[in-house]
């Protein structure tokens, strides 16, 4: 590294210096810019600042753009390029030479000499030869590319060649500058976006909303080899370019790339063919690694945003950009040929099979490799989103496809996207094998198995996405997140009208509105009566009130949780007063109220999602998130996901009262019911005995979750009623609140009632809109919760404990846990059957030994 030189070396902007942590005798200064307008703007405190400190300037003048500094603000050198390569050459370095140690250079854009040469490849070759000699000599020089001009010819060379190689955007007057190579230096913040407002003022960009304002329009057209299709794509472009997207050749090449890129989906391609121009589909193109489709999570969120952007103009400019890159799924294929997992692959589709070989296929997934041109892709994706955090997202063939949901299936894993290029390479990587890896699980095979898609082409797309949310310290988060249905399937009082739609609010990163957690609690909003709580009084409101956070660690690079007291008073720019409600004791705590009131928040959703939902054609699922501007007032609202909601019917049907004597009552709860009105006679009803599991250990109650999912599989292969009851929460992570099974392990019941008994404190949470709970609607599944010594609750599990143990006929190899674990057959606790009767509308669910419309008298 060679030493600094005396006075301190400087570009003009001291902000700058800082960022990028000095600069050093010897640096090479590349700004990638969108015109030379751009570079001169830069050039001007650069040439200024080394007049001002005494060094000797010389300006390179060669190209046909105007002057970057006035005539004779400093020494010139004017050089014929069109003298040929090996002059021009010459004659630089012969000036460099003289000058020796120390000097200062500033030369033309760059990009003339390409047009001089008539090649890419000189204009690398040049730069090869110049910038080390500089770099010998302590120099610092200034030297512009014009963006988009030049294929990797020339680019690589200078890239590699270089020591700071940034872009350069522009918007307004504004430039903001990313530094892409930093050689001989490092920070947390060296790869993050600088601001600047023409003057001396630099500062960092905290924000995705500006973020994706910047580069959201910037076509990375990425490298490519020829390959299929590049024929059609190359005729899309001449069509575009010369104003001629429509007629007969136009649809059929539309119809090519929509089959090629996007879905061959028959109920989906309507919509994206209504949607999607052609000037949409080239820049799916051009945002593609490798070939293949997007997958459906990708196609999801692609036509949410085009449907709302023709639809609903005004809600369209709310939207923030997307700046998104799409991993093919033919890469997916690709990586498990080459890694030798195409045995494994083919066992998945039959029945009896499937499962053979996962835990080897996912190890053999976890280390397998790339090829270098994939790896090469992938460095560049990640230059552009600098070192800012990204989330890589399952996006295969059959998700978010009408029908299949796959929720919660797939993994998507968040990249902190911080430290060296190497370690940020490497990471993502790792992440990409994550989520491929996560295809060939227990719970996204089994799935696939329950719903008939074994035999079914399910390729894994991958969906890239800049994280978005603004940076707090070391915290980067969104103001707001969430998910919203258009259909509300939990009504919760007479007020609520199910057609409005409902949100599931949180502070920070979605992934606690979309994830069940067993910590911590959210709000939920009907968008026709956003203030009529699920929580009956003030006491419940502040008690179920969120208290956690999710944010992506910067400084720990992984994603963390943390307590939203804390979080809030080293944040800058947050709304708190439209998010939070003061107490008498002036503690703060999160409602939402003011966003909900005082703002057209709601009526945005609430347009949003019936729009989306009148194109779909049935209810829609979105997964969202918020960014207030600096303003505090406006916001950006980011759809990271749109799917069809999985409603098996939209009405609550009449329900027949029951008189039965007390008797005869094995349930009877109130308040916290999700799913529509219904009247099934059971024929199972599995019970894990409250006070026995209880008293294990945590350790052994993990057990008793497998037994269930045992009784569970017992069950597929006819259809029966079932009602699953266990004391605490059904799908917990933390086995000290409930039963932790997976929902493959509950997936045939048809009802599942809670007991609230674990904890003193605890209580349902409403878990609408996560992966768990979509899965109980979209299996047309009843949740409810019983709260034993509550008003309108009963709880007689006399006749249950007293019937005949059938686990081990249905299970036996978990007969062993008989004493904590009852499977009980409803015939033998009435001939005349156990029945479920369930008012959605008043949230009321009974079970008893008392068919539905028969009434008895007192005596029975």
């Amino acid at each position: 590294m060679p030493k600094n030189n005396v006075p301190i070396d400087t570009t003009g902007l001291p902000e700058l210096d800082a960022a990028l942590t000095g600069i050093l005798a010897g640096d090479n200064v590349v700004w990638n810019v969108d015109d030379v307008g751009q570079y001169r703007r830069l050039a001007t405190p650069y040439a200024e600042a080394a007049k001002r400190d005494g060094r000797k300037l010389v300006y390179f003048r060669f190209a046909r753009h105007e002057r970057l500094v006035p005539e004779g603000f400093c020494e010139e050198c004017r050089l014929d390029a069109q003298a040929g390569f090996e002059v021009f050459l010459h004659q630089i370095h012969a000036v460099i030479g003289d000058h020796g140690l120390g000097a200062y250079y500033l030369f033309d854009c760059l990009s003339d000499l390409a047009t001089n040469w008539c090649s890419d490849a000189m204009l690398g070759n040049f730069f090869m030869l110049t910038c080390p000699y500089l770099y010998r000599l302590d120099t610092v020089a200034y030297f512009g590319l014009l963006r988009g001009r030049h294929s990797r010819l020339a680019v690589e060379p200078v890239r590699a060649t270089t020591q700071l190689f940034l872009e350069v955007f522009g918007r307004g007057e504004t430039l903001y500058l990313l530094p892409i190579k930093t050689e001989f230096r490092h920070s947390p913040t060296i790869h993050l976006m600088l601001e600047w407002d023409g003057a001396k003022r630099l500062s960092v960009v905290r924000s995705s909303a500006v973020l994706t304002q910047v580069m959201g329009r910037v076509l990375p057209k990425a490298e490519r080899i020829e390959t299929y299709g590049d024929d059609v794509v190359r005729r899309t472009e001449e069509i575009v370019r010369a104003g001629a997207a429509r007629g007969a050749e136009a649809a059929e090449l539309k119809r090519q790339l929509v089959g090629m890129m996007v879905t061959r989906d028959e109920s989906i391609l309507p919509l994206v063919d209504e949607y999607f121009t052609l000037e949409d589909l080239l820049d799916v193109r051009w945002r593609m690694v490798g070939t293949g489709l997007i997958g459906g999570k990708t196609v999801g969120m692609l036509l949410a945003r085009k449907i709302a952007e023709r639809e609903r103009p005004e809600l369209g400019t709310q939207l923030e950009e997307h700046d998104s890159f799409y991993i093919g799924s033919d890469v997916f294929y690709s990586f498990m040929v080459r890694n030798g997992l195409w045995k494994i692959r083919e066992m998945q589709h039959s029945a009896d099979t499937f499962l053979d070989g996962v835990d080897e296929a996912q190890e053999r997934i976890l280390s397998g490799k790339f090829s270098n041109y994939e790896v090469r892709l992938f460095e560049k994706m990640l230059d552009y989103f600098g070192q800012y955090p990204v989330i890589v997202r399952s996006s295969s063939l059959l998700e978010d496809a009408f029908g299949n949901s796959f929720a919660g299936k797939y993994d998507s894993v968040f990249c902190a996207n911080q430290g060296p290029l190497e370690e940020r390479l490497r990471n993502f990587l790792d992440a990409i094998r994550s989520v491929y890896a996560s295809s060939m699980s227990r719970e996204a095979l089994s799935y696939r198995e329950r719903h008939g898609l074994l035999k079914r082409d399910e390729q894994m797309a991958l969906l890239v996405m800049r994280v978005t949310g603004e940076l707090q310290g070391n915290a980067f988060y969104p103001h707001l997140a969430g998910v919203g249905f258009s259909y509300n399937p939990f009504v919760w009082g007479p007020e609520i009208d199910p057609a409005a739609g409902v949100l599931r609010l949180v502070y920070g990163l979605g992934t606690r509105a979309v994830d069940r957690v067993d910590d911590d609690y959210t709000r939920v909003v009907a968008l026709n009566a956003p203030l009529r709580r699920p929580e009956g009084s003030l006491d419940e409101i502040v008690r179920h009130t969120q208290r956690r956070v999710d944010f992506v660690d910067l400084a720990g690079g992984r994603l963390a949780t943390g307590e939203f007291a804390e979080l809030i008073e080293r944040a800058q720019g947050v709304p708190v007063d439209l998010f939070t409600t003061e107490t008498d004791g002036g503690g703060r705590f999160l409602t939402f109220d003011g966003l909900l009131t005082r703002t057209g928040f709601v009526e945005n959703f609430r347009k949003l999602l019936e729009t989306l939902e009148a194109a779909y054609g049935k209810p829609v699922d979105v997964e969202f998130a918020v960014n207030f501007m600096p303003d505090g007032k406006n916001y950006m609202i980011n759809l990271l996901q749109c799917r069809p909601l999985q409603v098996q019917g939209t009405h609550n049907p009449h329900v027949p009262q029951v008189e039965c004597p007390a008797e005869g009552i094995l349930l009877a709860g109130r308040g916290a019911v999700v799913g529509h009105s219904r009247v099934e006679r059971l024929d199972w009803l599995v019970l894990v005995v409250p006070d026995v599991y209880g008293a294990l250990p945590e350790r052994d109650r993990h057990p008793v979750a497998r037994a269930v999912g045992a009784v569970n599989r017992a069950l597929a292969p006819v259809s029966v009623g079932a009602l699953a009851i266990g004391p605490g929460r059904w799908g917990t992570h933390m086995a000290s609140l409930g039963v932790p099974v997976r929902f493959s392990e509950i997936s045939r019941m048809t009802a599942i009632c809670e007991l609230m008994m674990m904890h003193d404190f605890l209580t349902p949470d409403v878990s609408l809109g996560t992966h768990f709970f979509g899965e109980l609607v979209e299996m047309n599944v009843l949740y409810f919760a019983l709260f034993p010594g509550r008003e309108g609750n009963r709880l007689n599990l006399d006749a249950l404990l007293a019937a005949p143990n059938r686990l081990a006929e249905l299970a036996p190899e978990a007969a062993g846990l008989d004493h904590v674990l009852r499977v009980v057959r409803a015939d033998d606790l009435s001939p005349e059957g156990t029945w479920l009767v369930a008012d959605g509308i008043a949230r009321e669910v009974n079970v008893s030994l008392c068919p539905p419309l028969r009434r008895h008298s007192a005596e029975g």
